[in-house]
């Protein structure tokens, strides 16, 4: 258990390596700048200085758009695995493994294949997330089995569900532009996120992240067993509602801009676990910060590494599959 002021010392570092990486993400790019030359325009803009033209507009219409939405979205996609694992008691659990993401990506797909404006995308992401852990929760209950196991196999099959769903949606579009975005939804990318779609899903994904935060002590007394939650007087099908509620508009949000992207809500909150402890009043916090780091790093080389982008969840993909196999050779014993 890290003590309190180890606690703030890990913050305060992980706090400067965001601060520090989000600085060289505004400086990377096609169009390279100095990281000195970026933090002046920074404060050329806020002072009402002069500043470069060319360098204030890559930075404030294509650069900062795409690095705070990778912010937000890491951060809301690593607080929601983390709601997720809590609520359920299960650390093996993440949006994707209980459909959510997949719902989400069908709520999108079926907005785009019906041509409605962005704020219709976002409804429809989040009524398909909230469709989908729905199922997924109500599953077990059907069979009268709510072991952990059978939670997550309920999950896979309710993403294999959505995803197949998915499938039909585009096949019977005929709009190749259509198609198109909904293929791209599908292997994730901020390549076309701009300051209009990023302030619509700021709103909420920052609310429901300050609401996450607020609950997190009520969460540890939820991942002790529903008993021992109601013997100190939790109402546990209004929390567990509460925190589903928003880890599910947390994913939807990030899904209907940036399209699926996988592991993040699974790995980063063990990463926070290993750091700080499974307290999740230091947890939330510090797995917002990770992730807002991770997200940033791989949308990063994803737009740098090659001359085409990279989608976002085959680098993610080759980090978390093998953490995610480190993790089931870990939990063999309790598996076998």
């Amino acid at each position: 258990m890290v003590s309190k002021n180890g606690y703030r010392k890990i913050v305060f570092c992980t706090a400067a390596a965001l601060a520090s990486l989000f600085v060289v993400a505004l400086s990377m790019g096609r169009y390279s700048m100095n990281p000195l030359d970026v933090l002046r325009v920074l404060y050329a803009t806020l002072t009402g200085g002069e500043a470069d033209e060319a360098m204030r507009n890559i930075l404030f219409l294509v650069r900062l758009p795409r690095v705070a939405a990778s912010l937000l979205i890491g951060a809301a996609l690593s607080i929601s695995g983390a709601a997720y694992q809590s609520t359920f008691r299960n650390p093996l659990i993440s949006p994707d493994l209980l459909g959510v993401s997949s719902g989400a990506s069908l709520g999108a797909a079926l907005a785009i294949l019906f041509s409605l404006p962005l704020q219709a995308v976002q409804v429809f992401a989040f009524a398909g997330g909230l469709l989908a852990v729905l199922l997924a929760t109500g599953v077990p209950k059907l069979l009268r089995n709510s072991s952990n196991m059978m939670l997550v196999l309920s999950g896979i099959i309710v993403s294999g569900l959505m995803n197949a769903i998915i499938g039909v949606v585009k096949f019977v579009s005929r709009d190749q532009d259509q198609l198109s975005s909904i293929v791209f939804w599908q292997m994730g990318s901020l390549a076309r996120i701009n300051t209009t779609q990023l302030l619509s899903i700021s709103t909420p994904v920052l609310l429901c992240l300050a609401l996450m935060i607020a609950l997190s002590w009520r969460l540890n007394i939820l991942s002790l067993g529903e008993q021992e939650a109601r013997t100190v007087g939790v109402d546990v099908p209004k929390l567990r509602g509460a925190a589903i509620v928003c880890a599910s508009l947390l994913t939807a949000s990030s899904v209907c801009v940036s399209g699926t992207i996988g592991w993040v809500g699974l790995i980063i909150p063990h990463f926070g676990r290993m750091i700080c402890g499974s307290d999740n009043t230091r947890l939330l916090p510090m797995a917002a910060m990770l992730g807002g780091i991770f997200l940033l790093t791989i949308d990063t080389l994803a737009r740098c590494l090659t001359s085409m982008e990279i989608p976002l969840s085959i680098l993610s993909g080759l980090v978390g599959a093998p953490f995610y196999a480190w993790l089931l050779y870990r939990q063999r014993a309790k598996i076998l």
